[in-house]
């Protein structure tokens, strides 16, 4: 059971992870956009 415990918590992981590192660039640009 434990297995299925971990696989779901890097799933979970990976997933945040994702959104983390795609999320932040748009708003980069968007703060790039207001600086000009």
């Amino acid at each position: 059971m434990w297995i299925l415990a971990v696989e779901a918590a890097v799933a979970l992981g990976l997933f945040l992870f994702i959104i983390w590192w795609t999320l932040p660039k748009k708003k980069d640009k968007d703060k790039d956009k207001k600086k000009d």
